[in-house]
């Protein structure tokens, strides 16, 4: 998560607050139901990429004997499959 998580309440405050300054949402429930919908959204989207990331890792993992044994390059390999899994999947980082 590149976002620090003390900062999602905050900035998701915000979201809602300018959306309603400009009129461009009308809540229909109590602002902190919608603020907590909101900060929930927020945790799981950024933390698309830290599943990513694991995922990745697992991956990786099948096949260590033949990346030590080959000497490839970890970190490469870790880029190309990321790359890759968020190419097939349209995952927008």
């Amino acid at each position: 998560m590149r976002v620090p998580k003390p900062w999602i309440p905050v900035i998701s405050e915000d979201i809602i607050d300018t959306l309603l300054k400009r009129e461009l949402i009308t809540l229909l429930t109590d602002k902190s139901t919608v603020l907590k919908a909101a900060q929930e959204i927020m945790i799981h989207e950024l933390m698309v990429e830290d599943r990513l990331n694991e995922e990745v890792r697992q991956i990786l993992k099948q096949y260590e004997a033949n990346i030590d044994r080959e000497r490839l390059d970890y970190r490469s390999l870790f880029d190309l499959t990321k790359k890759k899994l968020v190419k097939e999947r349209n995952i927008i980082l």
